[in-house]
């Protein structure tokens, strides 16, 4: 049996910290933050009952990162790698071959590759199968709301990413029309550039949001912002919205005042086998996230290996993720709006109130 590692942190301050540290609840965000700051990683819980489709079986742990987002993109880099490099070591103790990276532990810096040289243990960012999860997201949400890609405008949001990169690439050719968004059109054109030649229609940059974002159908989102970037004016009735990000790039106000929308939580998978994680992050039973979801099954691959490092993600490596997962048994867990379960009729009736709304 090959054994995994993964790493976790907090994403929402408060609510995450408070699993482990109740009194968190009480504090202010901040405070909280100074305390993480003091902490050593730890191991979160032992995860044992992963079963693939071929019989092999797998076992690791979480292991957590006191730090947050924020926390991340403000201490100095080398702090930081210091507490992830930190969390493989404990890994590597604990008889794990492989360990991946979780959230923003997977953005910060050069992507992993500082971390990976610094263990002895293979070391992944999960961002291929996250990438594979994302697209069939995108594509049978966008169906579920009666929406054809070959006729919608697609929009990724964080396109000079290695996730939104690589998303955008996938549906490029399928696409009627592509735009993709960033803070920076200088690294936005040269994507575009090498999209163009592969692409079914017209593909556009843009870095304002608020104006051309509501031109979208289908729309992929997976910045490394801290703080939500999409809001209700944001987008038009009967969107379908895929947000990757953690922190969630889309605002709770959407929620409550666009019920005419389909907002999916992105990469989430259902795991092979009868899992007890050990610790409750929220999900139902068996349910993970992609990134983990890639940790595991290369371990039930035996395949041992840095698999996904750095800032480029190829369509090559997500089509790997692909058929591991359909050789494990890992597939895609349904659809989940803002941490709870959609069913068909829910996405029924947004459908319907998104056509009265263009009715009018």
């Amino acid at each position: 049996m090959h054994r995994f590692a993964f790493v976790i942190h907090p994403v929402d301050v408060k609510r995450d910290a408070a699993r482990k540290y109740p009194i968190a609840k009480w504090l202010p965000e901040r405070w909280v933050e100074h305390l993480l700051m003091r902490k050593e990683p730890v191991v979160v819980s032992r995860i044992t009952g992963i079963q693939s489709l071929t019989g092999a079986t797998t076992e690791g742990w979480f292991i957590g990162c006191p730090l947050s987002p924020r926390m991340m993109l403000s201490l100095p880099l080398d702090f930081v790698y210091q507490k992830i490099i930190r969390c493989g070591q404990i890994a590597q103790e604990l008889g794990a071959e492989i360990i991946g990276l979780g959230a923003f532990t997977s953005v910060v810096g050069d992507g992993g590759v500082t971390i990976a040289k610094n263990l002895d243990i293979a070391v992944t960012t999960g961002n291929s199968y996250t990438v594979a999860t994302a697209i069939e997201a995108a594509v049978l949400g966008a169906g579920k709301m009666g929406v054809d890609i070959t006729d919608a405008t697609v929009a990724v949001v964080g396109a000079t990413g290695s996730i939104g990169r690589t998303c955008a690439e996938a549906l490029v050719p399928q696409a009627k029309s592509l735009l993709l968004l960033g803070r920076d059109e200088a690294r936005l054109e040269p994507v575009a550039e090498h999209l163009r030649p592969i692409a079914r229609g017209i593909v556009r940059v843009s870095t304002d949001l608020s104006r051309d974002l509501p031109g979208a159908d289908v729309i992929i989102t997976v910045t490394s912002a801290v703080d939500a970037v999409i809001y209700p004016k944001d987008l038009k009735s009967g969107a379908v919205v895929v947000d990757v990000a953690r922190p969630r790039d889309v605002s709770v106000r959407v929620a409550r005042e666009r019920d005419d929308v389909l907002v999916i939580e992105g990469g989430l998978v259902e795991v092979p086998g009868n899992v007890d994680f050990g610790f409750d992050f929220g999900f139902p039973p068996r349910m993970a996230y992609a990134c983990m979801s890639e940790t595991m099954m290369l371990a039930l691959e035996g395949r041992i290996e840095s698999f996904t490092l750095g800032k480029e993600v190829s369509l090559q490596q997500v089509q790997v993720t692909q058929e591991l997962a359909r050789k494990h048994g890992f597939r895609l867990a349904g659809f989940r709006s803002f941490e709870r379960a959609l069913t068909d009729a829910e996405i029924e009736a947004i459908r319907a109130r998104a056509r009265r709304v263009v009715a009018v």
